[in-house]
């Protein structure tokens, strides 16, 4: 709505500039209560579904009953924040001696004139906190040990077969050395029982590693990653250096905001960029010329959705100490599968706030400019004038002459939700730098790491791609 001289367009007066911003912000609306309608509706229902399904005595009916009955548990929960934020008191009475109906009387106020807006926000807000935990846990891990897998790889087949096969051949003595025993018809101790038992499960357990060695050994999958791998370490070495890019973007924005923001209270706001920012310094630019920063904008949440999922099928699904799922290839159960799409949406649905972490111009005002009066000096008459000057539009800027993003209005409604964020950006630099210790200390994977030890596993032939 504005020339990049900081003056407003022709059409750009104010009813077309409301009309925009509140077609904006419906947008908004429909958006958010779909991803409101998928966390506590939708996918709670498809998985105690899948639970009762595990039974095979129970009927559709019965399913569904059962499936409904627990997701009324998650729909009232979705009323309680929906409640919550609606009469959260943002704006307490200038009139110290109201009385008990006149502050309710302006909550309802508050609540009609923002049509919804704090009750929606509070809610999304709430789901954006746990989406941080989880960024916190597998996007800040999985920006670590994604390029530092591409780049190394994983075992040989053929060199981890030959040891499975030298494997095999001792346990198989002990077995023999065990059994030798009880060739007179003595009966074994117990001691012995117990041992040759273990010994057998593992024999088990190595011949079944050695089909799935053998079976990936020889598969054409196996053989087009060995022809692809310079292409995977370029891959790797990409994705270190944009994490590298983000990480230091993030933590330049975050000390902006230790050193320059409106402190705790005002949710770590930043009046005006103090530190260069390279992510901060590319977005408003790129907006000057369509569709350049969408393309960016669009890279970086695929790259967090990439590293994210990366870093849950390395470390699997769990609730505190207990690990609930694996993800794998093809053997993924479909509970497990909806925790990944629930936990993936949460994250993604951080990514708004992570991208204000890393360009907060960007986000609150783009590539806005405003004009401010200048004094100028004529060197002919020797006298000082005004003039007009653009300048980026912040925080301090007047409230009718830039325009905030109808998105950071909707997500930083609640200072204590951005304070919360602050900090958590603080732990997710933390855990991303003990991910890349972890992961540049780890060896090699094995080409079939997570096959042999997982009990939702069968004896079926793996997936080629599972490589």
């Amino acid at each position: 709505m504005k020339n990049q001289n900081g003056t407003f367009k022709d059409w750009a007066n104010a009813n077309v500039s409301r009309q925009i911003e509140d077609t904006v912000l419906y947008g908004y609306y429909t958006l958010y209560s779909v991803i409101l309608f998928c966390v506590f509706f939708w996918i709670p229902f498809v998985y105690f579904y899948y639970e009762e399904k595990d039974d095979d005595d129970t009927g559709k009916c019965t399913q569904i009953k059962t499936a409904l009955k627990y997701t009324l548990g998650f729909a009232v929960v979705c009323a309680l924040l929906l409640v919550v934020g609606a009469f959260v008191p943002l704006n307490v009475p200038s009139n110290k001696n109201s009385t008990e109906w006149e502050k309710v009387k302006l909550l309802f106020e508050e609540l009609g004139s923002s049509h919804g807006l704090a009750a929606l926000s509070f809610s999304i807000s709430s789901l954006t906190l746990i989406g941080m935990l989880a960024a916190i846990t597998y996007t800040a891990y999985g920006m670590s040990a994604l390029p530092l897998n591409l780049i190394k790889g994983t075992r040989s087949a053929a060199y981890e077969r030959l040891e499975n096969t030298e494997d095999i051949e001792e346990v198989e003595q002990h077995i023999q050395a065990i059994k030798s025993k009880s060739k007179d018809g003595r009966p074994l101790p117990a001691r012995d029982k117990r041992t040759l038992k273990q010994f057998e499960e593992k024999l088990r357990t190595l011949k079944k590693r050695e089909r799935h060695l053998e079976f990936i050994e020889n598969s054409l999958w196996t053989k087009c990653c060995r022809a692809l791998r310079p292409l995977k370490i370029i891959w790797g070495i990409f994705f270190i250096l944009v994490a590298l890019l983000f990480v230091i973007s993030l933590f330049l924005s975050n000390l902006d905001k230790a050193l320059h923001s409106a402190g705790i209270d005002s949710g770590f706001i930043i009046f005006g960029a103090n530190l260069s920012n390279p992510l901060n310094m590319l977005l408003p630019v790129l907006q000057t010329v369509f569709p350049l920063d969408y393309i960016l904008i669009t890279i970086i949440i695929m790259y967090f959705i990439f590293t994210s999922m990366a870093g849950i099928r390395n470390i699997g699904i769990w609730f505190f100490w207990i690990r609930l799922y694996k993800i794998r290839r093809g053997r993924t159960r479909p509970q497990a599968l909806l925790f990944l799409c629930m936990i993936l949406l949460l994250i993604v649905l951080h990514t708004s706030y992570m991208i204000y972490s890393l360009a907060p111009q960007y986000v609150m005002y783009g590539s806005q400019n405003y004009l401010v009066e200048s004094n100028v000096t004529s060197d002919d008459r020797k006298s000082n004038s005004t003039l007009p000057v653009p300048k980026r539009c912040d925080a301090d800027a007047p409230g009718d002459q830039c325009t905030v993003t109808r998105t950071y209005l909707f997500l930083h409604k609640f200072w204590f939700f951005s304070a919360v964020y602050y900090f958590g950006n603080w732990a997710f630099l933390g855990v991303f730098l003990i991910g890349l210790i972890v992961s540049c200390c780890k060896g090699k994977k094995s080409v079939i790491e997570g096959v042999d030890d997982d009990s939702d596993l069968s004896d079926e032939e793996p997936s080629a791609y599972s490589v």
